[in-house]
């Protein structure tokens, strides 16, 4: 059926374009254009109020608060060591001081923002600096490079470098490097009196000796530099700069003799090789003073290099002072009016007590007519015993405490031992005699040097040091204060046991201990030491006085464990005639003006 025709004009789309179009309003607005122009007004002013609230706020509550905290991130500050003290002998030369060193730093932004934003540019410009620093300070240039490259701000590049070396640095004017001055320790004259100075350590502390004990005294008190830096780490120019300067520490003056120390090292050394013994040491002291002029151990450690902490041998060290100990029994029978120089003994060679103790000599002899005298200088243990049996055993042991046994002597090192002293009541049976002859009693060098320093001292102890005193910062010196002298027996019983004593070299035992042009007064001893698993070793000794007329200076000898000989007259005694001579010229000490007027030593 055939679709009817439709007419130009006509159909759907005609119709929808005839239709009427209906066009949506926006909903009518309400109010006025005043009142809205009033919201927005207050909108506005509330938003400034606010931000003007907050600006007030900031500025003027909070200001000073954010502007220090600001400030403190800006500041920077470098600790300014303060110079340690230096350690000087009795003549003012140098055993140890502080020399100024730097630290080289860098800051690796700095130094990477003046290099060009190009590949490869950093890692030319750090190795071209590096070569040129390298050749400076020594060190690998490839390394060096490593080094400058990164965002660190504080890279350490070499530490304790010379004052030239760092000017030469700082004249290359590489950005980003800098310098920390510090110091650095040095021992002059090395191993010189290195049991004495001691050392510190990395953290510039002491670790030993004198450098340990006057720790306050020498450490200065560091002070501080406090100055504005930017983002990178650069000094702001005319920024805050804050100084505090630093406070040097106290010089310390010892009594020690420099050329003397080294000389009697010398000695020791030669003399513990040629002896085979494990160790020796040698003190020299002034009798009048105490002040002590050498005190020397084998095998001194270096401070510059030091291999060992441990306090001199000297005053760590206890053995059994063996016969130099004779001295005290001694000193006591004739200050207790028990005996005389002259009073006459048959000695024997073996000697049974009244409680079954039996006691020997050191070599077999028929029975001897000797004076109080002649047992001295001959060393006899049952002469000793046969007169010291007379004192009742606490006068044995008093007299042995007022001589300074089992009491540190206060010299002022680390390390100091008490000895071992036991009461009377605790001594048995055989002790009770032994110690009338140096066993059962323990020493060390300074406490048996002390006794015979006493002597010479006409009976009066003085307290041994080895510091003088200090110097503070404008020079005044400060002595170094000690304990009340002693008197320990008479100056009669002092003078009459130094005279004794002159015996024991010119017609005994000590007769390698003689320095010619002087009268010298001294006793051997070979003394028992006793080590870990009832170990059994020797020390052989010689302690003396010199001049024995005008009595300035006790000098002790102890060698332990030598190979060569046990006796103190063999091996120590040769020791003590050099560095007794080597003193007694450098002091100018003048030689003794009249012979020797020696007790008798036998008797018929």
């Amino acid at each position: 059926m055939a679709r009817p025709r439709t007419r130009a004009g006509e159909g759907p789309a005609a119709a929808r374009a005839a239709a009427p179009r209906v066009v949506t309003l926006p909903p009518p607005r309400t109010g006025t254009p005043r009142r809205r122009q009033t919201v927005l007004l207050g909108l506005a002013l509330s938003l400034l109020v606010l931000f003007t609230g907050r600006l007030v706020y900031v500025q003027g509550l909070q200001g000073a608060e954010i502007a220090a905290v600001a400030m403190d991130k800006r500041l920077h500050t470098v600790a300014i060591p303060g110079d340690r003290g230096d350690i000087l002998d009795r003549d003012g030369d140098v055993l140890a001081t502080s020399v100024e060193r730097y630290d080289l730093v860098v800051n690796q932004e700095q130094f990477g923002q003046v290099v060009p934003d190009e590949p490869g540019a950093l890692e030319t410009a750090a190795l071209e600096a590096a070569t040129r620093l390298g050749e400076m300070l020594g060190v690998d240039p490839q390394s060096l490079a490593l080094k400058l490259m990164g965002t660190d701000k504080f890279v350490y590049l070499s530490k304790g470098v010379t004052p030239d070396v760092y000017r030469q640095v700082r004249d290359l004017q590489i950005a980003g490097i800098s310098g920390e001055r510090t110091t650095d320790r040095l021992y002059p004259e090395g191993t010189t009196g290195g049991n004495i100075v001691g050392f510190v350590g990395g953290e510039g502390f002491g670790q030993a000796g004198l450098e340990q004990v006057f720790e306050d005294v020498l450490a200065g008190r560091p002070g501080s530099e406090t100055y504005e830096q930017g983002a990178r780490g650069q000094r702001i120019p005319g920024g805050l700069e804050e100084l505090v300067p630093a406070v040097p520490g106290q010089d310390v003056q010892l009594t020690i003799d420099r050329d003397l120390q080294h000389m009697a090292q010398a000695a020791l050394d030669e003399q513990v090789a040629a002896t085979g013994a494990a160790w020796g040491v040698v003190q020299v002291v002034d009798v009048r003073t105490g002040e002590i002029l050498v005190l020397a151990d084998s095998g001194t450690t270096d401070p510059n290099a030091p291999t060992s902490a441990a306090a001199s041998r000297a005053v760590a060290a206890v053995y059994e002072p063996g016969s130099t100990a004779k001295v005290v029994a001694m000193a006591a029978a004739l200050e207790t009016g028990i005996a005389t120089p002259t009073s006459q003994y048959v000695v024997p060679y073996q000697y049974t007590t009244p409680n079954g103790q039996t006691f020997k000599d050191s070599h077999e002899h028929p029975d001897e007519k000797l004076t109080l005298n002649g047992i001295l200088a001959q060393s006899s243990n049952t002469g000793t015993v046969m007169v010291g049996q007379n004192l009742p055993p606490q006068v044995r042991h008093d007299y042995m405490s007022r001589f300074g046994f089992g009491t540190k002597t206060g010299v002022g090192l680390p390390g100091e031992s008490r000895g071992l002293l036991h009461d009377a009541e605790d001594w048995d049976g055989r002790t009770a005699y032994a110690v009338l002859f140096g066993q059962g009693v323990g020493v060390t060098t300074l406490q048996s040097t002390q006794v015979f320093a006493t002597l010479a001292n006409r009976g009066l102890r003085v307290q041994p040091h080895v510091v003088a005193g200090t110097y503070d910062a404008d020079g005044t010196f400060h002595p170094t204060p000690t304990s009340e002298p002693v008197q320990v027996v008479s100056p009669e019983t002092a003078d009459t046991v130094l005279r004794m004593l002159e015996s024991a070299v010119a017609e005994g035992t000590g007769s390698n201990a003689a320095v010619p042009g002087y009268r010298i007064a001294g006793k051997t001893g070979t003394a028992q030491a006793w080590e870990e698993g009832g170990v059994q070793k020797i020390v052989a000794s010689f302690v003396g006085i010199a001049p024995a007329d005008e009595p300035r200076l006790a000098v002790n000898v102890a060698l332990y464990d030598p190979k060569s000989s046990i006796y103190g007259g063999d091996v120590a005694a040769p020791v003590f005639s050099e560095v007794t001579a080597h003193a007694l010229r450098s002091l100018g000490i003048p030689p003794s003006g009249t012979p020797p007027e020696l007790f008798a030593t036998t008797w018929e």
